[in-house]
């Protein structure tokens, strides 16, 4: 007589933590868009059920402040607090690690302005950029004022960028972008939008390093007048 087959054991439930819940949304992020980063589509990824993300983020709206502060901490702030470089040098270091970091990620940028950058790798990031500020000789009305206005010309510049980019690949060439833009520039009829035609190519290159140190050198000009004042 054939013995009964014991029944198979249970394996443990998988426990995650709220790291392991980010890196998931992570990942979602660079393979499927902004979109893709949702309480159902984490539990897929690491293979729960949603009430186990539930643990660590009650919402969708918590899972995505956690990536932004994921993001904004990968932020070097050790070059914006260097006492001994010149104070505009130290924000244009820090303009230039966002932006490269967050057009790795064009869906980032999405995320990073659905909601308000208030946790403490956000908070950390704005004390230093008020510090930075200090240095320059504003006072803090005149500080607040101005990280607000840097914060906005950055920020606003890279979601400009990223609109036009394929989510969720990374960003193709600047070359390679100037070149789609000039193209597309250039189908514009030229007799009903004259001026546009006559600047196509400075626009085209509006994606580029240099109008966006352009336009971040021109707050600053600004920034550095309000202090000799």
């Amino acid at each position: 007589m054939a013995q009964d087959t014991p029944p198979a054991k249970r394996g443990r439930k998988r426990a995650v933590g709220e790291d392991e819940v980010v890196a998931a949304a992570m990942r979602l992020l660079g393979a499927r868009g902004a979109d893709a980063v949702s309480i159902r589509g984490i539990a897929a990824e690491l293979g729960l059920a949603p009430n186990a993300v539930y643990t660590y983020f009650p919402d969708r709206a918590a899972v995505v402040g956690a990536v932004v502060e994921h993001l904004l901490g990968e932020t070097d702030l050790a070059a914006l607090t260097a006492p001994d470089t010149p104070w505009r040098d130290r924000v244009h270091t820090l303009a230039t690690d966002l932006r490269r970091r967050l057009l790795a990620h064009p869906g980032a940028v999405h995320l990073l302005l659905s909601g308000p950058m208030d946790g403490p790798h956000a908070l950390a990031l704005g004390e230093a950029l008020l510090a930075v500020l200090a240095d320059a000789g504003l006072d803090p009305t005149e500080a607040a004022r101005a990280s607000y206005l840097l914060i906005v010309q950055v920020l606003g510049a890279i979601a400009l960028e990223a609109a036009e980019l394929p989510s969720p690949a990374p960003a193709p060439p600047i070359t390679e972008r100037i070149a789609t833009r000039r193209d597309h520039l250039r189908a514009i009829p030229a007799d009903r939008y004259p001026r546009t035609a006559e600047a196509a190519d400075v626009i085209a290159q509006f994606v580029s390093d240099e109008q966006y140190a352009w336009g971040l050198d021109r707050v600053l000009d600004g920034i550095a007048a309000r202090a000799k004042s």
